[in-house]
Formats: C-alpha cells, sequence, structure tokens
C-alpha cells in the first residue's frame, strides 16, 4: 500500500482506563475480527497471555494491522500497537512510540486526568507524535463529560470539540477514533524507493520453530523472502524464516513496504544475536549507519532468583534467557549464595514487574523458584577514593572502608481528591521522604509532589496509598538522583550463623524498629526444630533484637514413674546435653516465607 495511505499509533492511557477495550472495538469496527472472536467469553483479544487477563492490565505492547474506508472514499491501513498503562511497563511504552507518528490519549471520563495520564502524554510529545484525545467511559453514570473534557482540552491546548466522547464498552463513537487518526495522524515520511533497508526491531518473542521473531517497523527498503538480513548492531547474518503483519493474528505476506509495521522471522537460536533497538538492513546493500534504536532499561529493583533444586540452575538460565528477549527490561547475572548455592540477581522496574517476571518463569517456563527480597542499587565512595555499586546488602563490604554511602532517591508524583491530602502526607513522612510542592488541579484534586528514598517505595507504598485514599490516588514516578544518608546493614544470624540472603540496609535511625521486627516475621516463618534456634538480628557486631523459636520437646519423664527424683533428673540432664549436641551439629531449614518476611515489614 502507498505510504500515503498508511498510519502508525499507539493507545496509551493510564491503568484501567479502557485502553484494551478501545482497541477490542477498534478491531471489531475495522473486520479484523469478528464477534465469534468475543463469543469464548474473552475481552481484550491483544492481552494474550493468562496474567493479563487474570490481573486486567496489559504487560506486552502488541502491534496488529487493519484496513479501514475512511470517510474520504480511500481505503487505510492502521498499524496499532497496544500499549500497557501500568508505570512498571513504561519502558515497553517508550519503545512502542518509537515506532509511531501518532497515539490515541484515552482518560477514564469517571476518572480524570491522572499521574500516569500525564506521563504517557508527555512521552508522546517528546517523541513528536500527534495526539488524538478520547474520553472514554461516558456510558458509565458517575461519568462527569464536560469537566473531564475542559481538563483534557486544557492540557493538550486544543478545542473541546476535538476532544472525541466515545463508550469502548457500548462502542459508542467509536468510528470518530479512526477517522481522527486518518484525518491527524500524519502519514509515514517517503523514502526513495531504492533506499537500503532500515527496520527498527521494537520487540520480539521465541519460537521454537521459527527462532526469534522480530517485530519490526520499516523506515525505508522492503524486505521479502529473498532478502539476506543483517543485523547492524550484532552483526549477525540470516535468512528470513517468515515475513508476515499481526491481523491479529501472525499472517505471512509476501514483503513489507516502507513504513508499514511486521514481524521478521530470523530463524535465530540465540537471544544475543537479535536485541530489540536493533537495526535490520539487507546484507547485499547495507545501510550507512542504523537507527538510534533505544535508551537502555534502567532497573530500578533488584531481587534474587534461585532454583529450589540446585541441578535446575542451567534450566533456570535457559529461561531468563527467552523471557529477556520478550522482556528487554529485564537484566540479570549470575550470583551465589552461602545459604541458596547458585543462582541470578535480577534487575526489575518495580515491584509489579518483578512479579509478573516470577509468575511468568514459573507458569511459561515450569520454574520453581526461590525468591529474595526485592532490594535497591547502592552506590558506595571508599576511603581510597573509589566508587563502588552494591546490588544486594550482604555485598557491603567491611564499615571502616566506607567514607558514604549514597542511596537511590525518586520524584514521586501524587494525584489524590483534597479529602485525603492529611492521609498521603502521613504515608510518606513515615517513608523519609521530602515534601516538595502541591499543586490544584481543580476544585477536588490536588497533585503533590515529593522526593522519596527508593528502598521505602519498593515493598508497599502503592498498595498503602491506595488503601488510604480508597482506590482514589494515582502515582507515577521517576528516578531523581543518588544522596549521602546514614545506613547501615542489618545482618539476620539463624543459629548464630549469618544469613546473607536475608540482611538489609536500613537508615540506622530505622535499624532497630526494622531489625526486631524482621526477626519476629522470621520466628513464624521457621519451623520449629528438634534442638532451640536463636534468630538474632545485628549491626557489626552489636545484637540489637533476640528471639527464640522453641525446639519440639519429647516427653522423656513419661516412662519414668515412682522412684527417687534423681532418676528424673538424670533423665532430664541427659536430654539437655543430646540438644546441645544436636544444636552445634544441626542445619536449620530456612523456607521460602522466611526469605520473604521483608516484604511485610511495615504492617502494622
Amino acid at each position: 500500500m502507498d505510504s500515503k495511505h498508511i498510519r502508525n499509533f499507539s493507545i496509551v492511557a493510564h491503568i484501567d482506563h479502557g485502553k484494551s477495550t478501545l482497541a477490542d472495538r477498534l478491531l471489531e469496527l475495522t473486520g479484523t475480527v469478528t464477534s465469534r472472536d468475543f463469543s469464548g467469553g474473552q475481552a481484550q483479544l491483544l492481552d494474550t497471555m493468562d496474567l493479563e487477563q487474570e490481573k486486567g492490565v496489559t504487560i506486552k505492547a502488541s502491534a496488529v494491522q487493519m484496513r479501514w474506508q475512511a470517510a474520504d472514499g480511500e481505503t487505510y491501513e492502521l498499524n496499532l500497537i497496544d500499549t500497557p498503562g501500568h508505570v512498571d511497563f513504561g519502558y515497553e511504552v517508550s519503545r512502542a512510540l518509537a515506532a509511531c507518528e501518532g497515539a490515541v490519549l484515552v482518560v477514564d471520563a469517571t476518572q480524570g486526568i491522572e499521574a500516569q495520564t500525564l506521563a504517557n502524554l508527555y512521552l508522546a510529545l517528546e517523541n513528536d507524535l500527534e495526539v488524538v484525545p478520547v474520553i472514554n467511559k461516558i456510558d458509565l453514570a458517575t461519568a462527569e463529560v464536560a469537566k473531564v473534557t475542559a481538563e483534557v482540552a486544557e492540557l493538550l491546548g486544543v478545542p473541546e470539540e476535538e476532544v472525541i466522547a466515545v463508550s469502548a464498552k457500548e462502542g459508542t463513537n467509536v468510528a470518530a477514533v479512526l477517522q481522527a487518526v486518518v484525518d491527524h495522524v500524519p502519514p509515514p515520511p517517503e523514502t526513495d524507493a531504492d533506499a537500503p533497508l532500515k527496520a527498527l526491531v521494537f520487540d520480539s518473542h521465541y519460537d521454537v520453530y521459527k527462532g526469534v521473531i522480530a517485530y519490526v517497523r520499516l523506515q525505508q527498503g522492503r524486505v521479502d523472502m529473498d532478502t539476506p538480513l543483517l543485523m547492524m548492531v550484532t552483526q549477525a547474518k540470516t535468512e528470513p524464516v517468515e515475513v508476515g503483519v499481526f491481523a491479529p493474528g501472525m499472517t505471512p505476506v509476501k514483503e513489507l513496504a516502507p513504513g508499514e509495521v511486521g514481524y521478521i522471522a530470523t530463524g535465530f537460536k540465540s537471544v544475543r544475536e537479535a536485541r530489540v533497538g536493533d537495526t535490520i538492513t539487507d546484507a547485499r546493500n547495507p545501510a550507512a549507519e542504523p537507527l538510534p534504536g533505544y535508551q537502555p532499561a534502567k532497573p530500578m529493583v533488584f531481587a534474587s532468583l534461585y532454583p529450589s533444586e540446585p541441578d535446575d540452575y542451567e534450566n533456570l538460565r535457559t529461561a531468563l534467557e527467552k523471557l529477556q528477549l520478550n522482556d528487554a527490561a529485564l537484566t540479570y547475572q549470575p550470583e551465589t549464595s552461602q545459604a541458596l548455592k547458585f543462582g541470578f540477581r535480577c534487575g526489575f522496574l518495580g515491584l509489579f514487574h518483578m512479579v509478573i517476571v516470577q509468575e511468568r518463569l514459573e507458569r511459561e517456563y515450569e520454574q520453581d523458584l526461590v525468591v529474595t527480597a526485592p532490594s535497591v542499587a547502592y552506590e558506595l565512595l571508599m576511603t581510597s577514593g573509589e566508587e563502588v555499586v552494591i546490588h544486594r546488602p550482604s555485598d557491603l563490604p567491611d564499615p571502616a572502608l566506607i567514607q558514604e554511602i549514597r542511596e537511590p532517591w525518586m520524584k514521586v508524583q501524587v494525584i489524590t481528591p483534597t479529602d485525603y491530602i492529611g492521609a498521603v502526607m502521613e504515608i510518606f513522612r513515615r517513608k523519609r521522604a521530602d515534601f516538595l510542592l502541591t499543586e490544584t488541579l481543580d476544585q477536588q484534586r490536588v497533585m503533590m509532589t515529593f522526593d522519596v528514598p527508593l528502598a521505602e517505595m519498593v515493598i508497599d507504598l502503592h498498595d498503602r496509598l491506595k488503601s488510604a485514599t480508597r482506590g482514589y490516588a494515582s502515582m507515577d514516578y521517576a528516578f531523581d538522583s543518588y544522596r549521602v544518608d546514614d545506613l547501615v546493614k542489618v545482618d539476620v544470624l539463624v543459629n548464630k550463623e549469618p544469613v546473607d540472603a536475608l540482611a538489609i540496609i536500613v537508615h540506622r535511625d530505622k535499624a532497630y524498629e526494622k531489625g526486631s521486627l524482621l526477626i519476629r516475621k522470621m520466628k513464624d516463618a521457621i519451623p520449629r526444630q528438634m534442638f532451640e534456634v536463636p534468630i538474632q538480628a545485628a549491626v557489626g557486631g552489636k545484637v540489637l533484637a533476640r528471639v527464640n523459636v522453641k525446639a519440639l520437646r519429647k516427653d522423656v519423664l513419661s516412662k519414668c514413674y515412682g522412684g527417687d527424683v534423681s532418676r528424673k533428673r538424670k533423665l532430664l540432664e541427659k536430654q539437655k546435653a543430646g540438644k546441645k549436641r544436636m544444636k552445634m551439629l544441626g542445619n536449620v531449614v530456612i523456607p521460602q516465607d522466611a526469605f520473604l518476611a521483608m516484604l511485610r515489614l511495615d504492617e502494622d
């Protein structure tokens, strides 16, 4: 198709604003799918993973090609890339937007503009995309269409008439969205027909039979089954196994033309040969330089994954390699632990991202995992002048060698009804946050900005915020800087042996509180042994708190009836000596619940 009749666009929104439902209606309206496809009870057809259906959120960006006849009688090719709404998957959104010329911004008529709405809008504007504003859920009784329309129009600086009011659930006015995409989103820039192939890889997944399947946006040139391919960054060469488009399933075509979005099955069996952000070119007539690609994702939360059986280490490595191809924001490197042996230190964009990766490994790759509590990266300035970055508390060197410890701080924006300002302030006060400013959005809502240590955020900040504001508050965050603070490592000793996977780094003022709370949680998690097990929290050589897991007891006096009391005493002394010897030789088995005790440290 002529590039003038191609439109590439994304749908962006805050989580749960109806983005995937709108995508379903667009697919129905254009005839890409039929009502029969929804007969199995599945909504959100582009959310293909079980996890997406269960949790009701989009996790993976997904592409689909639609054909639609516009008001001018011409048929247009519309390439939609549906994007996630959760803040932890912002990297998926940024990659999808780089392959588009426009974005449909969806705002819930009952909720209004929320934190992630603003974040995604700014991301679209940074990519110089044409924004099509849409108000969704106008069919609900609580919808405030006029008010939210005015908010969106003011935010974008457009007339209120340009804001399209729709009900994605009912299908009301959805055709106007397609017409606005045709009218306002520019076509791909025209290129020389003989220009060398340049295709941006914006996503990928692994197929057992076809190898690495690259999702591509062609900037220039053409690709068909006879085109020898060269990956410009990795320099890997291959012949295409299949070339096609998403309609919405993978549909083979003869060729992909400039400006189109589709896929190329490369046949690569190794993850390292095809990376997201790479440029595919024709090996016979390569392009002079690759496309800009993407900034690498910056992990914010770190946790260690270990196989429950040490023999499964290689299987876990293979699973992580394949999952990383599908989730470019995931990073990992091998590590060892005294308690858990061999595993991997993984980096995630947030706590929800970590939960999704863990569940995908367990479901899709059948891995039985032990997962440590999440932590963050710290920068250390050593007394020698050297700067070091550590990702787990057990790596913290001797305090005598450290001049200062810097922890990451985030800039957090919270949009909340005015009734809950006090509750929000109290939550952030407990999290060592610095309050910056409050901006009034309208008569009912304000936007509050805080600086918060990332270590205080990763566990339960989002859950507490939603609970305190009855679900009305929304939150967005971005990395701010590393700051020096008085931080110490709290070691946990089980049976007087330090367990490296249970160490935590906290502010000195909170060391006793966090340490004593942690060991009390662990006392409930560690099963009773045949001998008494002491659990201690210590900073350096100083023990802050201690609890004991009482021993299982056998009544050795049950067979001793009558006679002198010295007989009973002799039996008890013999049992006591046996317990002492058992304690010196015995090993304490620490269950998974104990490693996740840190997740519940802030519970009241």
